[in-house]
C-alpha cells in the first residue's frame, strides 16, 4: 500500500493548485485576530486575584513584580518566534518538532506537561462557572432549593451550549470572535474597579506603598503574578496561522507585533485592576477582587456575569494545545519513547526535514482520503514544507483522531469539574511545573539549542548572541521559578 508521506509528495507534484485552494480556504490569521487571541489566552480569572497579590507585596514591589513578569515572558514568547525562523519550517513548528531538533526523549515529557496543564485550567474554568453562577442566582433572590442553585446544573448548560461546540473549531483564527466578547468582559470588569475606586471611600484603609512586606507573603504570592501571563502553549499555532504580504511583512515581524499588542495590553491591564482594586479596598482585600463589591448591585452582578462569559469562552484556548499534545504522546506510547533518537536522525537531514509516518494510518489512507479537507492538524498547517520543499517534522491529526481525542478532553473535563469542588493545590502543581516549562524552560532551551549564525556568517550578531545565551538565562530562571512555587505550594500551602 502507498504510505501517507508518498502520497501526500503525490500531491504536491501533481494537484499544486488544489492544494494552494485547500489552504486558501482555510484562511489565515491575522496581526489582530493573533493579537485577540493571545491576549484572551493571557487574561483569565487570575486577573481577580492581582489586588490580593498588590496587598501581599506592596504597591511599588508588587507592581515591579507585575512588569517583570510580562517582561520574563514577553522574551519567551520572543524566542518561539526567533526559533520558529532558525528550524526554516514554514506553518508547521511546534514543541514537538523542536523537541525532535534539540531533546527528541523529552518530547513526550514534555507535551504531556502542557496536556496536563492545559487540561488542568480548562477544568478550573468550568469550576470557577459552577462556583459563580449559584451565586449569581442568589443575588437574584432565587431561593435555595430550586434547581438553578445547582452548581451541576450550570456546569452542564454551559458545556453544552457553548464550551463543547467551540472545543470543535479545528483553528485558533475561528476562535477570534468569541476571544473578543471574552475581553469586552474583561474590559467591563476594569470599568468596574475604576468606578468603585472614583465612587468609594473606605474610612481608615491601610496602604503599603512600597514593599516588600515580608519574604514569606512575597513567596506565597509569587506564582500569581509568574503564572498571569502563560499563553506560550499557544503561541506557535498563531505563527502558523500567520501568512507574510506586502501589507504586514513576514510572518516574524506580524508574530513580534503580536506578542508586542498582547503583552501589553495584558500589563496594563493588571497594573490597573490590582493597583486601583488595592487603593480601593486596602489590606482588606481578598484574593477575588468581585466578591468585595455588593451582591444586591446590577453593576456587580453584571461584572460577575462578565467573569462566567470570559472563563467559558477561554476553555476552547485550553482545549486546542491540550488536543495537539495528547495528539504527540499518543504516537510516543504507539511507537515507543525510546524511539525519540532514531526519530531526530532519521527526519534531521542536511537539507531538510522529513514528515513523521503515522503507523496506524499509512495502510488506510489513499490519495482522496489526504485530499479530503477533513484532514486536519491542531498546530502545523495542513501541507506545510520547509524552506527547501520538504514536509517537516510533525505527526498527522486525521479527523478521526481530532474528534476522538476533542471528545476525551471535553467529556473528561466535564466529570472531574462536576466531582471535585476545588483543584486549587492541583492546579498549584500543574502550574508550577507545566506553565514553567512552556512558558521559560522550553523556549529558553530552544533558543540556546538552535540559534545560530545565517547567511552564510561563522559569528552570531548581538542580537543572536542575546538571544542565544538570554534563552540559556531564561531557562535556569524558569528552573528557579519551579523550585519556588514548588516549595511554596507544599510548605506555604499557596493554591494561587
Amino acid at each position: 500500500m502507498t504510505t501517507l508521506s508518498t502520497l501526500k509528495t503525490h500531491i504536491k507534484k501533481k494537484k499544486p493548485r488544489q492544494h494552494q485552494k485547500h489552504l486558501l480556504k482555510m484562511g489565515r490569521a491575522t496581526i489582530k485576530s493573533g493579537s485577540i487571541n493571545l491576549l484572551n489566552t493571557i487574561i483569565g480569572a487570575g486577573i481577580l486575584a492581582m489586588p490580593y497579590g498588590l496587598k501581599s507585596n506592596g504597591l511599588l514591589f508588587g507592581a515591579i513584580l507585575i512588569i517583570w513578569s510580562s517582561l520574563t515572558s514577553a522574551f519567551g514568547l520572543y524566542l518561539q518566534n526567533k526559533v520558529a525562523k532558525y528550524t526554516q519550517q514554514q506553518q508547521a513548528v511546534s514543541y514537538f518538532s523542536l523537541c525532535q531538533l534539540t531533546y527528541p526523549q523529552l518530547s513526550v515529557i514534555f507535551d504531556g506537561a502542557i496536556a496536563i496543564k492545559c487540561f488542568g485550567v480548562g477544568v478550573s474554568y468550568l469550576v470557577v462557572i459552577g462556583d459563580l453562577m449559584p451565586k449569581i442566582m442568589e443575588s437574584l433572590a432565587v431561593p435555595e432549593t430550586s434547581v438553578w442553585m445547582e452548581r451541576n446544573v450550570w456546569i452542564t448548560l454551559f458545556m453544552v451550549l457553548m464550551v463543547a461546540p467551540l472545543s470543535y473549531l479545528k483553528k485558533l483564527d475561528s476562535l477570534k470572535y468569541t476571544s473578543v466578547v471574552a475581553l469586552f468582559s474583561v474590559v467591563y470588569l476594569i470599568c468596574l474597579v475604576v468606578g468603585h475606586y472614583v465612587s468609594d471611600t473606605i474610612p481608615g484603609r491601610e496602604i503599603d506603598y512600597i514593599g516588600p512586606i515580608s519574604w514569606k507573603l512575597t513567596l506565597s504570592s509569587f506564582p500569581i503574578f509568574v503564572f498571569a501571563y502563560t499563553c506560550h502553549q499557544n503561541m506557535f499555532a498563531i505563527i502558523n496561522e500567520l501568512t507574510a504580504d506586502e501589507k504586514d511583512g513576514l510572518t516574524t515581524r506580524q508574530a513580534n507585533l503580536v506578542i508586542r499588542n498582547a503583552i501589553v495590553t495584558a500589563c496594563a491591564s493588571y497594573l490597573i485592576v490590582g493597583i486601583l482594586g488595592y487603593l480601593t479596598f486596602g489590606n482588606a482585600v481578598n484574593g477575588n477582587i468581585i466578591t468585595m463589591y455588593p451582591k444586591d448591585s446590577i453593576p456587580s452582578l453584571i461584572g460577575r456575569l462578565c467573569i462566567v462569559v470570559m472563563v467559558s469562552l477561554s476553555f476552547p484556548l485550553q482545549c486546542h494545545p491540550c488536543r495537539g499534545s495528547i495528539n504527540h504522546v499518543i504516537y510516543f506510547v504507539r511507537n515507543g519513547v525510546k524511539s525519540g533518537w532514531k526519530l531526530r536522525n532519521s527526519l534531521v537531514t542536511t537539507d531538510g526535514y522529513s514528515a513523521l509516518p503515522d503507523q496506524t494510518s499509512q495502510q488506510s489512507h489513499d490519495v482522496e482520503s489526504v485530499c479530503d479537507e477533513s484532514f486536519v492538524s491542531t498546530t502545523p498547517m495542513e501541507g506545510a514544507q520547509d524552506t527547501d520543499g520538504h514536509d517537516p517534522i510533525i505527526v498527522p491529526l486525521t479527523t478521526k483522531k481530532f474528534y476522538g481525542i476533542t471528545t476525551a478532553i471535553v467529556i473528561a473535563s466535564y466529570l472531574v469539574a462536576i466531582t471535585v469542588k476545588s483543584l486549587a493545590h492541583v492546579l498549584a502543581f500543574v502550574g508550577s511545573t507545566g506553565s514553567t516549562s512552556i512558558s521559560f524552560i522550553l523556549p529558553g532551551l530552544f533558543g540556546y539549542m538552535l540559534i545560530k549564525p545565517l547567511n552564510g556568517a561563522t559569528t552570531l550578531t548581538g542580537l543572536e548572541r542575546f538571544c542565544k545565551y538570554g534563552g540559556f538565562a531564561l531557562s535556569v530562571w524558569g528552573i528557579v521559578v519551579m523550585v519556588v512555587c514548588l516549595s511554596v505550594t507544599i510548605f506555604l500551602g499557596a493554591t494561587h
